[in-house]
């Protein structure tokens, strides 16, 4: 008969309590609970982060877990405040040219973009194709959209960003794409549906546009962006309007928008992970990676930050079940 010991070249380790620090792959029996463990990746979770200091709904972001960065919203008012986040706890920055709710972000803690959104808390919305550059310690006017709009999604960086869907109050919802050279937009491909309230990562060459509201109703359309046209990808597998994003195009993590369900994607589908925001909202910032993201404030509005990460590694019971 095949053993453990025959496999890995030593026995299990019998144990009256489980180790302080265990080593990934490490298997041991404790004798006080009659179980067989072992320390092993457990998936994706989320985990609470620090608070922003300013609670808000309809807010944008960019850089990465660790060294984050989220602007704008809505509190009561429309705000242009400015956060760092330092993977613990966020710091103030410089406030934005122009306050604004529902506006699109990307790029880094220090080098970031954020453009468009609304400029009037009431609706009907007064839609902004204002563009912003931050340095890490303050934001200076750029060139503005050639279609202003708000609900709408964007990626890349600061000197290669991508924007696509989102509202007017006069033309409903928008197909429209433009790419920005660090200057000026220039118009690109339209979405083949047109949406708001979409999520947006990626590259400006390699862009994914995700769910969002259609016409009538919520969506599941993905669609990816070459730099030139937008091609459909495979559907999310529930419908969800102000959903937030991270990741690339090819390896993509999409949460909230009404849910607390996250799911990911690889380029052709999509797939729901056992991990779960703790708070259900929509309006987030989203940054980050497809295994490191950061989901900060949303509707309520609320100061809630959630960390994710893949793979948790973690003692879990061994069961033959």
């Amino acid at each position: 008969m095949t053993t453990f010991k025959g496999i890995r070249g030593t026995a299990i380790q019998v144990v009256s309590s489980d180790p302080t620090a265990p080593e990934e792959g490490q298997i041991w029996y404790n004798s006080s609970s009659g179980t067989l463990k072992g320390y092993q990746n457990i998936g994706g979770a989320w985990a609470s982060g620090g608070n922003l200091n300013t609670s808000r709904d309809g807010l944008a972001g960019g850089g990465t877990q660790t060294a984050g960065l989220a602007f704008g919203g809505i509190t009561t008012t429309n705000t242009g405040a400015t956060e760092s986040y330092d993977g613990t706890s966020w710091t103030t920055g410089g406030t934005m040219g122009t306050a604004r709710k529902f506006l699109a972000g990307c790029g880094t803690q220090t080098s970031a973009l954020g453009f468009g959104g609304s400029s009037t808390p009431a609706y009907p919305a007064t839609v902004s194709g204002a563009t912003e550059k931050y340095n890490g310690t303050s934001w200076t006017a750029s060139g503005a959209m050639g279609t202003a709009r708000t609900y709408l999604a964007g990626c890349g960086t600061q000197t290669a960003s991508l924007v696509f869907g989102g509202f007017t109050p006069s033309a409903g919802n928008q197909s429209a794409t433009e790419s920005f050279n660090g200057t000026s937009w220039t118009a690109g491909g339209s979405l083949s549906t047109a949406r708001r309230n979409l999520a947006g990562l990626g590259t400006q060459t390699a862009g994914l546009g995700v769910a969002g509201y259609s016409t009538t109703s919520t969506s599941v359309v993905t669609e990816a962006y070459n730099g030139t046209s937008w091609t459909a990808g495979g559907n999310v597998p529930t419908a969800r309007s102000g959903a937030s994003g991270s990741g690339i195009q090819t390896a993509a993590l999409v949460f909230g928008g009404g849910l607390n369900q996250t799911i990911e994607y690889n380029g052709t589908s999509w797939t729901a992970v056992p991990a779960t925001l703790a708070t259900s909202r929509s309006g987030m910032a989203g940054l980050g990676t497809q295994t490191l993201a950061l989901a900060a404030g949303g509707s309520g509005p609320t100061a809630v930050t959630e960390e994710y990460t893949n793979p948790t590694i973690a003692v879990r019971k061994i069961t033959t079940s």
